[in-house]
């Protein structure tokens, strides 16, 4: 039953498929390989987001595991772990601005 409706959903979805692309490409007045590169700047602002917040949270949780073990080297700890999260906000800000700009030349 189930299979005789996901091949049902398939026929349908190919036979409007082809015309709404179009439609709303010659609505919007992008090409195809404009497409393709707001697609790849979305995808690239995105990574370049997401990476950061998976290193962010890597860099604290690790300091904070670190001053638990030894809280004398608390301050130092602190301090490069800091700068460690500004240096991957920096490289992620970089990532963000250069798909913006890939997105701003179509």
């Amino acid at each position: 039953m189930f299979v005789a409706f996901m091949q049902e959903a398939a026929a349908v979805a190919a036979t409007a498929a082809p015309a709404a692309p179009a439609a709303a490409e010659a609505a919007a007045g992008i090409s195809g390989q404009a497409g393709l590169a707001l697609i790849g700047a979305g995808l690239g602002a995105g990574l370049a987001v997401i990476g950061a917040g998976m290193g962010i949270g890597r860099i604290g949780g690790q300091a904070v595991e670190g001053m638990a073990r030894q809280p004398e080297a608390a301050g130092k700890i602190q301090t490069a772990a800091l700068i460690l999260a500004a240096l991957i906000e920096g490289a992620a800000l970089f990532g963000v601005v250069v798909a913006f700009q890939i997105q701003g030349k179509f």
